[in-house]
């Protein structure tokens, strides 16, 4: 479950991928149409633009179902958070969900956005006994980004790791390609991914069971 279309690429795409490509019903949540974005790399209207850029990226990674909800992008800390795990309950129980994939309750990139939605996800996840994944990033990295580029990131020591998993690129970057209104070159999400390499690390936010 992500705030933003592009989230479920940059952050989430090689994950994401592997799980399809094993052969796991992989399903999107994404909460706002990220229509606040500082970054327009293509013209036209954000709202429209970045729910095809969702689709079509999904597509890419393997993932057979997406859900887009229409939340204010930047504005997810307003919403109701019993409505917000409502929704997340709603399309968890309407696609089978056996676990979740979500940001780091940190948000890792500093968005406040993230924070929400995956406190949403875990209220939701508490109500139906199901085990949470959190993306992290290394803190060594997180520090890193902080340094070149003063970026808001957070990371976690190797102790707070619980897995570290060796993952293909090629797919992700593929989907991040599709999102060609926020795939600026430079940017820190560029950078973030050089220095990640082929390893991606998660925290066991939640078991399963009630």
């Amino acid at each position: 479950m992500v705030a933003h279309p592009d989230d479920e690429s940059f952050a989430l795409g090689a994950l994401l991928a592997a799980f399809a490509g094993d052969g796991a019903r992989v399903s999107v949540l994404c909460l706002t149409h990220g229509e606040a974005s500082t970054l327009h790399g293509v013209a036209g209207d954000l709202e429209r633009l970045r729910a095809d850029e969702l689709t079509t990226a999904a597509g890419v990674l393997g993932i057979g179902d997406v859900r887009l909800l229409a939340y204010p992008d930047g504005h997810l800390s307003d919403a109701d958070p019993g409505e917000l795990a409502g929704r997340v309950t709603d399309a968890a129980r309407e696609t089978n969900a056996e676990g979740l994939l979500v940001f780091d309750p940190t948000g890792v990139t500093g968005h406040p956005d993230h924070a929400a939605a995956t406190a949403a996800a875990l209220r939701a996840a508490g109500g139906l006994g199901l085990p949470v994944l959190g993306w992290t990033v290394p803190e060594a990295v997180a520090d890193r980004l902080r340094r070149e580029y003063g970026a808001a990131f957070d990371g976690h020591p190797p102790e707070a790791v619980d897995l570290t998993v060796t993952v293909d690129r090629a797919p992700q970057l593929k989907a991040v390609a599709c999102h060609r209104s926020q795939a600026v070159p430079g940017s820190v999400l560029w950078r973030r991914l050089e220095l990640l390499g082929d390893r991606e690390h998660l925290r066991r936010l939640r078991p399963p069971g009630p």
